[in-house]
């Protein structure tokens, strides 16, 4: 039977609960355990798929389709195991799933309540992912404890132990510990009022995780330790860290995984018997990693040209598999966020200039598209190492469009439907799904693959020919200008298996123009980057130290491209 790790936070939102429990995956798996995890939302949405990104941050696609919480990010890329849309259940999806029961029947007539039926959909849901390939399951609850639409989550998962047994289950709490800085102290008060209030829910927490902004003395752990009943070694200090990838071994230096494993019996036994699959702990490629992420020096100066650069976590996963990028390459990033409606005005300040490297990421509607244009006319001009991300690689084709392939008018259905030239457009069985306003039926989600055209960038990068990414989108490069833009210098450099759909579009002589309409910030781990993002990072940082990327061929250079070489 898999065990279960709750994860419940308290005193403030925004506290690291789904970095912690990240972490602790990531020790648990670090000793041979087979780990899985999941987040329970309790807001009333089915899914964030229709959420703002300004409302809700970034939406995290998983390789079956699944629009998901940011938050499965973090564990993807800290336990490195795919996930899947059963790894994020709402409270929509929920009282989505009851009410579809009880219009069938299924209830066999009885009165529809919070308790069992939303109860049990709920454990429900935490059960199916215990499944016999899975040691260890973990859960973290969304919210603060105290909100009153995480109640029915509360009460589940106190259920929860009851059903399977108090040594299969773990209640780890997430609290703050404030410093208030004119009396020079920090305070304990809030997470004994959370731990109450937990308490007062029927759960009694098995250890708590304190964050706080500077070390935490023994003393103020004897203190929660004896006023929220947990045992000492069970007060566990986590303290902001230079770099999230610190913090599993913060919390194994704290003593964290050694706890649970003792406390769900993941250790070895009264016999000595080790866990089934389990082993010692072994963290040394972490710490390979940590050090790497600490020693990268060389400064490489990248702009996010985006719509939603108000908000960072709508890119999360941008960001972080650009860090990625620079590890690979001891590269620290300096990240430049440029608001897409602001390029023209920044192009005559010569911020553009500066860059090392641009990237360009996904979005939704008009606002700012023209200044995405002109970022990327500005790269592909003047040899800026570009990559374009879905939304990217739609601009890319627009631009080359509009500057080189004679279509002056190219736009994209998406923005502008009247135009004489759509150079990305829906497919034709996509159209009668749109007319009929049914948008939902034409996103293409989760994993598919693509064909990369051999000796092209790409695929360098990649090392390989056949290549699986995640997508999130609705519009394509129109097939009907495929030839003409191939005509105008235009490499599409990866297509659908069927030679369908245009993937993946790349400039030769370019340092690196490189479009994809796939996500693949979505499957890249700090140990090992995306190869597109590597190849950014290298190309950006190749220009930052007036060198020649490794993936250019010069033997494929032309006049403009020579010109801006030898400008550089």
């Amino acid at each position: 039977m898999a065990k279960h790790i709750f994860v419940t936070g308290g005193v403030a939102s925004s506290l690291g609960k789904g970095l912690t429990a990240a972490s602790l995956g990531r020790l648990l798996k670090s000793r041979g355990l087979r780990v899985t995890m999941q987040k329970l939302d309790p807001y009333i949405n089915v899914d964030p798929g229709t959420m703002n990104p300004f409302e809700h941050g970034e939406v995290f696609v998983t390789d079956d389709g699944g629009e998901t919480d940011l938050d499965l990010g973090h564990y993807e890329r800290f336990i490195d195991e795919a996930l899947s849309r059963d790894s994020n259940s709402t409270t929509g999806s929920i009282y989505q799933s009851v009410i579809a029961k009880e219009r069938r029947g299924e209830y066999l007539g009885k009165t529809v309540q919070v308790i069992p039926h939303i109860t049990n959909e709920i454990k429900l849901r935490v059960r199916r992912l215990g499944t016999e390939d899975v040691d260890v399951v973990i859960t973290e609850v969304g919210g603060t404890v105290g909100d009153i639409e995480i109640l029915p989550f509360l009460e589940a998962i106190r259920q929860f132990r009851k059903e399977v047994g108090r040594d299969n289950v773990c209640y780890v709490h997430v609290t703050l510990v404030p410093y208030l800085g004119p009396s020079g102290e920090q305070k304990t008060k809030p997470t004994q009022h959370s731990v109450t209030e937990l308490r007062s829910r029927g759960i009694q927490p098995d250890v708590i995780i304190l964050r706080s902004d500077r070390p935490i003395p023994g003393t103020l752990k004897t203190k929660i330790s004896l006023l929220c009943d947990v045992p000492e070694e069970a007060v566990i200090s986590n303290v902001d860290a230079p770099n999230l990838y610190e913090i599993p071994l913060t919390l194994h230096e704290e003593g964290l995984d050694d706890y649970v494993c003792q406390l769900l019996r993941l250790g070895p036994g009264a016999d000595g018997s080790p866990p089934a699959h389990g082993h010692a702990l072994d963290l040394s490629h972490w710490r390979q990693l940590v050090r790497r992420v600490s020693s990268a020096s060389k400064p490489v100066r990248i702009g996010l040209i985006g719509k939603y650069v108000n908000l960072p976590d709508a890119y999360l996963s941008v960001v972080e598999a650009l860090r990625h990028g620079g590890y690979a390459h001891g590269a620290r990033l300096e990240l430049d966020w440029v608001q897409a409606e602001e390029v023209e005005g920044l192009m005559a300040e010569g911020r553009l200039r500066d860059l090392d490297g641009m990237i360009v990421p996904g979005g939704f509607g008009e606002r700012g598209i023209e200044g995405m244009v002109a970022a990327v006319e500005h790269a592909r001009e003047n040899l800026v190492p570009c990559l374009g991300l879905c939304l990217g690689l739609q601009v890319m084709v627009i631009e080359y469009s509009r500057h080189k392939a004679g279509l002056e008018q190219a736009n994209s259905r998406e923005f502008s439907p009247t135009s004489p030239h759509l150079v990305i457009d829906l497919m034709d069985d996509q159209r009668e799904i749109v007319s009929q306003s049914n948008y939902g039926g034409t996103m293409r989600l989760g994993t598919y693959p693509a064909k990369i055209r051999p000796g092209s960038q790409v695929a360098a990068a990649y090392g390989s020919e056949l290549v699986f990414e995640r997508h999130r989108h609705r519009y394509e490069v129109n097939p009907r200008y495929r030839s003409r833009l191939e005509q105008a210098g235009l490499v599409c450099s990866g297509e659908s298996p069927d030679g369908r759909l245009v993937e993946m579009i790349e400039l030769p002589g370019h340092p690196f123009w490189v479009g994809t309409q796939a996500h693949p910030e979505f499957k890249s781990r700090p140990d090992r980057p995306h190869p597109l993002f590597a190849a950014l990072v290298e190309a950006s940082l190749a220009r930052a130290e007036g060198r020649r990327p490794h993936l250019i061929d010069p033997d494929v250079l032309g006049p403009e491209q020579r010109e801006a070489e030898v400008a550089l």
